[in-house]
């Protein structure tokens, strides 16, 4: 009885610690933290700084398929879906400069805050509709 009893419990820790390794809690004053720059801001700027710094893991237009995946046994995000570009921009903001896990913290490779809004205003171009719209002008 008392086995299974501590079977249980370090099933539901270990259960609820995966859970929320998951979840990315982001603080308060990030999520409600306004995008200084105008969404079409030096897009070209926003993404050579996606070719450089993001597009090894999360692929040229976003889904999450880059070829650094090959090497390392990791879940990329991807860019594309709406579950991800339903985010407010504080939220992308935080998540690239301070990173988790396999996510690379980027606060010293994009030291200037400006880069990195820059980053969130060409990943937010990165929609499933508008990578539809590239494929289709690219056949043409």
């Amino acid at each position: 009885m008392k086995t299974k009893l501590i079977s249980i419990a370090l099933f539901l820790f270990f259960g609820f610690q995966s859970f929320t390794q998951n979840e990315w809690i982001v603080p308060e004053k990030h999520v409600y933290t306004v995008n200084p720059t105008l969404e079409t801001d030096f897009l070209m700027l926003g993404e050579e700084l996606y070719i450089k710094y993001c597009q090894s893991c999360h692929g040229e237009e976003g889904h999450g398929d880059g070829k650094t995946l090959e090497k390392f046994d990791v879940d990329v995000c991807d860019f594309s879906i709406a579950k991800f570009q339903s985010q407010p921009d504080g939220v992308i903001f935080y998540k690239i400069k301070f990173g988790r896990s396999s996510m690379p913290n980027h606060s010293k490779k994009l030291p200037d805050d400006v880069d990195r809004w820059l980053l969130v205003n060409y990943i937010r171009t990165l929609t499933e509709c508008d990578t539809i719209t590239r494929y289709s002008k690219s056949i043409h």
